[in-house]
C-alpha cells in the first residue's frame, strides 16, 4: 500500500514549465538608457527570475544552510528532520525547530492554502509530485525565485535589485547571509524597521553554514562585523515612481521583446493581452523561464528630477495655506511623448498619502475646460471672435434644484465683454451661455472625441456647470486634450515607452487598457489657432490676472487656470509650440485651501517647469489664424469704432465678414443687461446713454382688488445726461424735477411710460390687471413678459 501511494506522484509529475513564473518585475530606463527603477510584475509582486548560475554561490549556500541543510541528500521530506523535531517537541513541550524542507516550502508557495492538517497533507502530496517531475536544481531554482523577500519583493534577484542595485550574481557573502536570513519571517526580520532582529537572524544563517562547512568560524564572525547598507525604502526606484507604477499596470502588449532562456518559451500573439506567452512542454526551468530586458521609456530623467524638487518646493512655500499636495506632467507637442510624470511630492510617504497619483485622479477641473467650449462654439457658429457675450447676472432654473446662478469668483460683473477677454479672464456667466447655445450634449460629445473618457454620465446629468468644471477628469485627460490644442485640433496619443527600431508604442491614459488614441477632431485650424492666440493674449487676461502675473513668460505661451469649488483643485495648463506642461495643486484629502487659485497655486508650478525647458532655446511663436484678418473694433462693441468710442483694440475677423464690418448696425445692450446697468455708476454706463431699465417694454402685472393702490412699482432708468428727468404716464407728467427713478401705485389699465431729458427720451409700454383670486403670498406677479432680467437667452 504504502509503495502505491508513493508511486502515485509519478502519476503526476509537476514539471517546471508548470510552475514557470509568467509575472517578471519590471526595469525601466529613461530615454536616454539612464537607470528609473525596477519595479512590481502587473500583479503587484516585485519578481525577477534568474537561473542557478546567475546567482552568487554565497547565497546559494546560506539559503541552503538555513533553510535545509540536506536537501540535496533527501527527498520531498526530511525524514531525520521530522524525527529530530518531534523529540524536541516532546522534550520541551513546544516547538523548537520545524521540519520543512525546501521542497515542502515551494509547495507551500504554490498552494497558500491556511495552516491546517488537510493543507499539510495537500502539501506534502504537492511535495511529492514537485520531485518526481522536478531535478533538485529545478526545485531550488524555482524556490529562490519565489523566495518571499518583504513586502512585496519575491525572489533573490529582485531582492539584490532593490536592496543592494546589484545583481544577484554580484552578492558578497556579508549581503548573501543577510537576504537569506530575511525569508524565515520576512516582517519580523524587515531591515528597515527591525534591523537587530535581522542582525540575529544573519548570526543564526552564519552559524549553520559553519556547520555545514560553507565557511569557518573566523569567516563568519568578521562577516558578521562587516558594515552592510540596504538602499533607501524607495525600493529601488530612482525616479519617477508613479509614473512607473501606473506603466505597469496598464493591460497593453508587452513593452519589450522578451529573451528566451534555452528554447522553452514562445510568444504567443494574443489580442488582449493575456496569457501572453505559451511554453513549449520538455525543457526545465532554465530553458522556459522568461528574462525581462530594460524598458525605455520616454521620461527625461534630469527632467524628471528637476520637476520632483519644483514640485516638493512649491508644496512647501504654501503649507501655511494648508496646501500640501501636488502633481505635474510634460509632454513633447510633436510626437506626443511623456518627459516628467509627477504624480504626488513623494511617493514613499505614506502619512501624507504620497501613493496617490494626482496625474490620474479624477478631480474638478474648474475653468481648464472652458477653451474647449469657445473652440466649438466658433467651430458651429455660435460666436464670432468679435461677438460681445454678457457678463451679467444671469440666472438658470433646474428642474428639482435651486435656481443656477452662476458667478465668479469677485461676485462681480463687466458687462459686455469680448470672447477674446471673456475666454482670457475666465468669466464664468459668458461661458455658461456660450455653452447653452451649443448645447451641452455636443460640447460632452467634443470632450469625448478630446479623449475625456471619466465623463460617462448624461448630458443632463452635468448640465451646464459642465463648462465650468463640475465633472471630474484627471491632469493626464486635461493635458492630452491640450496638446491637441497646440497641435491645432489634431489628435495624438501619448507615448510612454520607447521602441527600437519600431516606431513609439502608444498607451492609454485609462487603467482599464483603452489603447485606442482619440479620432482627428474636425473644425478649421483657425479656430484652434484664434483659442491660442486669446490663451496667449497677456494684455486680454490683465483685468483678471494683471499683464505681469506668473502666467506671462518671456515667451509666447498659452494658458488657462482652474479653480474647482471651495478652493479644492488648482490648476494651469499650457503650451509654447514645443512643449505642454499641465500642473494641479490641491489636497488628496479634499480638504480646501486657504487663500489659493489657480494663479497662486499651481500656475507657479507651470511658471518654474515653462523657464527651465526653455532656458537654452527660446519657443518659436504661434502662427497667426490663418486666413483671417486684423481689424480695429470698439471695445465695448466688437464693431467697427465710432468717434465716440472711448477704447479701440485690433480683433480678427474673416474677410467674409469685412462687408459687415465696413457698415456696422446701431449697438445697443439687450434687455439682458439692464439688471448690470442699474448696478453701474451713471459715469460707467457708456453703452446705452439713456433708457429705461424698468419695467420692461410688454411686461403684465398682476394686482389684486383689496390690494388696489397698495403696491409700488419702481420706474428707473439709466442716463448719462445731467438735465432733469420727466417721466411721463399716457401723456400725464408725473414729475418735473425727478431723480432716475421713482415709485409709481400700480393701478388696472394699459399704461405708457416715457421718459424725457433736454432732447433724449425713452419709451415703453405695460399692462395692469386685477386678479380673480387672492394671493397665497403678499406681492403682484409678472405674467408672459416679453423679456425678463433672470430668463435664459
Amino acid at each position: 500500500m504504502c509503495l502505491v501511494v508513493r508511486l502515485l506522484p509519478y502519476f503526476a509529475p509537476i514539471h517546471s514549465i508548470d510552475i514557470a513564473q509568467k509575472q517578471l518585475a519590471m526595469q525601466f530606463t529613461d530615454r536616454n538608457g539612464l537607470p528609473l527603477g525596477t519595479l512590481l510584475t502587473r500583479d503587484q509582486e516585485h519578481t525577477a527570475v534568474i537561473t542557478l548560475n546567475q546567482v552568487s554561490p554565497q547565497f546559494i549556500n546560506a539559503i541552503l544552510a538555513a533553510e535545509d541543510g540536506s536537501f540535496y541528500q533527501h527527498g520531498a521530506l526530511d525524514m531525520k528532520a521530522i524525527i529530530r523535531a518531534i523529540k524536541e517537541a516532546i522534550q520541551s513541550k513546544k516547538i523548537v525547530s520545524g521540519a520543512s524542507t525546501i521542497t515542502m516550502q515551494l509547495a507551500r508557495m504554490l498552494d497558500n492554502s491556511p495552516r491546517t492538517l488537510s493543507s499539510k497533507l495537500s502539501e506534502i502530496w504537492l511535495s511529492w509530485r514537485l520531485v518526481a517531475g522536478m531535478s533538485k536544481d529545478e526545485i531550488l531554482s524555482a524556490y529562490i525565485n519565489r523566495l518571499p523577500m518583504g513586502g512585496n519583493i519575491y525572489g533573490v534577484e529582485a531582492a539584490a535589485r532593490t536592496y543592494f542595485s546589484i545583481s544577484a550574481s554580484d552578492l558578497n557573502l556579508a549581503q548573501a547571509s543577510f537576504l537569506a536570513a530575511i525569508p524565515n519571517n520576512p516582517t519580523y526580520f524587515n531591515p528597515y524597521e527591525h534591523w537587530e532582529r535581522l542582525k540575529t537572524r544573519q548570526k543564526y544563517v552564519l552559524n549553520q553554514m559553519v556547520q555545514d562547512k560553507y565557511i569557518t568560524e573566523a569567516v563568519a564572525e568578521r562577516i558578521y562585523t562587516e558594515k552592510v547598507v540596504f538602499q533607501s525604502r524607495e525600493q529601488g526606484i530612482i525616479a519617477a515612481p508613479h509614473f512607473l507604477f501606473w506603466l505597469a499596470t496598464q493591460n497593453t502588449p508587452p513593452l519589450t521583446p522578451p529573451r528566451k532562456r534555452g528554447g522553452g518559451l514562445e510568444l504567443s500573439h494574443h489580442k488582449q493581452g493575456v496569457d501572453l506567452f505559451s511554453r513549449k512542454r520538455g525543457g526545465g526551468l532554465e530553458g522556459g523561464e522568461m528574462e525581462s530586458s530594460p524598458i525605455k521609456t520616454t521620461i527625461n530623467l534630469p527632467l524628471q528630477q528637476f520637476v520632483e524638487a519644483q514640485v516638493q518646493q512649491v508644496i512647501d512655500s504654501l503649507g501655511a495655506n494648508n496646501v500640501h499636495d501636488a502633481a505635474a506632467l510634460i509632454i513633447d507637442n510633436y510626437s506626443g511623448e511623456v518627459l516628467a510624470y509627477v504624480g504626488s511630492p513623494d511617493y514613499f510617504n505614506d502619512v501624507k498619502l504620497g501613493r496617490n497619483d494626482g496625474v490620474q485622479a479624477l478631480r474638478q477641473p474648474g475653468s481648464t475646460l472652458k477653451p474647449f467650449v469657445y473652440e466649438l462654439a466658433l467651430e458651429k457658429g455660435v460666436i464670432k471672435p468679435n461677438s460681445i457675450l454678457a457678463d451679467v447676472p444671469s440666472h438658470y432654473a433646474i428642474p428639482g434644484a435651486k435656481l443656477y446662478s452662476p458667478t465668479d469668483y469677485t461676485n462681480s460683473f463687466l458687462g459686455p465683454v469680448r470672447v477674446r477677454v471673456a475666454l482670457a479672464n475666465s468669466l464664468n456667466v459668458p461661458a455658461v451661455k456660450v455653452l447653452e447655445k451649443v448645447g451641452v450634449e455636443t460640447f460632452l460629445n467634443r470632450l469625448h472625441e478630446l479623449g475625456f473618457a471619466h465623463l460617462n454620465q448624461s448630458a443632463e446629468y452635468y448640465g451646464l456647470g459642465l463648462t465650468l468644471g463640475s465633472a471630474e477628469v484627471s491632469l493626464w485627460e486635461l493635458a492630452r486634450a491640450y496638446v491637441t490644442m497646440a497641435r491645432m485640433g489634431k489628435s495624438t496619443p501619448l507615448v510612454t515607452v520607447l521602441t527600437e527600431p519600431h516606431p513609439p508604442t502608444p498607451l492609454s491614459a485609462s487603467k482599464e487598457g483603452d489603447a485606442i488614441s482619440p479620432p482627428p477632431l474636425r473644425g478649421e485650424v483657425a479656430n484652434w489657432q484664434l483659442i491660442i492666440d486669446m490663451l496667449s493674449d497677456r494684455y486680454a487676461r490683465a483685468t483678471a490676472f494683471g499683464v505681469d502675473s506668473v502666467l506671462n513668460l518671456p515667451f509666447s505661451a498659452a494658458v488657462k487656470t482652474g479653480t474647482s469649488s471651495n478652493y479644492r483643485d488648482t490648476w494651469t495648463v499650457g503650451f509654447t509650440t514645443d512643449y505642454t506642461v499641465a500642473t494641479w495643486v490641491g489636497n488628496f484629502n479634499g480638504e480646501p485651501m486657504r487663500q489659493v487659485s489657480g494663479v497662486t497655486g499651481a500656475a507657479p508650478l507651470w511658471n518654474r517647469i515653462m523657464l527651465h525647458l526653455h532656458e537654452y532655446q527660446t519657443p518659436t511663436d504661434f502662427p497667426p489664424p490663418d486666413g483671417l484678418i486684423q481689424l480695429p473694433v470698439c471695445a465695448n462693441s466688437g464693431l467697427k469704432p465710432k468717434p465716440d468710442c472711448t477704447s479701440i483694440v485690433q480683433e480678427y475677423f474673416s474677410p467674409a465678414d469685412k462687408i459687415a464690418y465696413e457698415n456696422p448696425a446701431d449697438f445697443h445692450l439687450p434687455p439682458e443687461y439692464d439688471e448690470w446697468l442699474a448696478r453701474q455708476p451713471q459715469s460707467n454706463s457708456n453703452a446705452d446713454k439713456f433708457r429705461i431699465l424698468s419695467p420692461h417694454n410688454g411686461d403684465l402685472f398682476v394686482v389684486y382688488p383689496d390690494e388696489k393702490g397698495q403696491q409700488k412699482l419702481e420706474f428707473k432708468l439709466v442716463s448719462k445726461s445731467n438735465l432733469p428727468i420727466e417721466w411721463w404716464l399716457n401723456g400725464r407728467q408725473l414729475s418735473t424735477q425727478s431723480t432716475n427713478a421713482l415709485f409709481w401705485h400700480l393701478q388696472p389699465g394699459n399704461w405708457t411710460l416715457e421718459a424725457r431729458s433736454g432732447e433724449v427720451s425713452d419709451k415703453i409700454n405695460f399692462q395692469v390687471e386685477l386678479a380673480n383670486t387672492k394671493p397665497n403670498r403678499q406681492g403682484f406677479s409678472v405674467v408672459n413678459p416679453t423679456l425678463f432680467p433672470h430668463s435664459r437667452d
